[in-house]
């Protein structure tokens, strides 16, 4: 069976797509420095830009390359590497790649358990940090292959219950937080670790929200490149 290569593969990738990546930190260091009373998570939150929200004019979802574009070049789209990654019993329809069911167990989102099935809607794949809003947040000034990137990213892709989903829209951290108040502390560095990653600004409503959430959790880490929930990766598109 032909499953998702990875946060190696995925790194590479996004790597390879996004020229000119360098080291956040000099020296090659682990990650931000915790400040009082915080962890990596809310270190980070702290150090990403603040700026305002830029016009919404000119974005649309193809601006952002073809959907769930095969960037790790497995013959697999993004689509079904994530289903793969995140759901459990999967089962395909052709013996190795387009997963035709599955269950999310304890989706992120809503705590539910969820069962997909191909062609219905109730499991949808997130962009952690929205197209639309990376658009107004920096985004719109990329070349084409940076935000092809974004899109396809695992770091910033996660398989939840679509009718949450649904009222998140393109909603920052200011304005929507997952039901699941469990996963909220998860969700915000998540969030946080993409915007680090590719440079995008964050609004003072915004940062004021992450750091409300992160302080209840003080040792949050970033997650990986590879998935939402694991360390950090340690590369910044420029």
């Amino acid at each position: 069976m032909r499953r998702l290569r990875g946060v190696a593969v995925a790194a590479a990738v996004v790597m390879f797509a996004v020229a000119g990546c360098t080291d956040l930190e000099t020296g090659g260091s682990a990650g931000p420095e915790p400040t009082a009373g915080g962890g990596a998570a809310l270190a980070a939150a702290e150090s990403l830009t603040v700026k305002g929200r830029a016009p919404k004019t000119g974005y649309a979802r193809d601006r952002f390359g073809t959907a769930w574009a095969d960037t790790d070049s497995n013959s697999c789209n993004t689509r079904d590497d994530i289903l793969q990654r995140d759901l459990k019993e999967v089962k395909f329809t052709d013996g190795d790649c387009k997963v035709s069911a599955g269950l999310l167990e304890s989706d992120p989102y809503s705590g539910k358990d969820i069962a997909y099935r191909r062609g219905r809607s109730q499991v949808d794949i997130d962009h952690i940090v929205a197209l639309s809003d990376a658009w107004q947040k920096g985004a719109k000034y990329w070349d084409a292959s940076k935000r092809i990137a974004l899109a396809n990213d695992p770091l910033n892709l996660l398989a939840v219950d679509a009718s949450t989903n649904r009222g998140k829209g393109d909603g920052d951290t200011a304005t929507w937080l997952p039901p699941n108040t469990s996963y909220r502390c998860a969700y915000v560095a998540a969030q946080v670790a993409v915007k680090k990653k590719y440079g995008l600004w964050v609004t003072a409503s915004e940062q004021a929200a992450m750091k409300k959430v992160l302080t209840t959790c003080p040792n949050q880490k970033l997650p990986s490149g590879g998935n939402p929930t694991k360390a950090p990766e340690r590369f910044h598109a420029r």
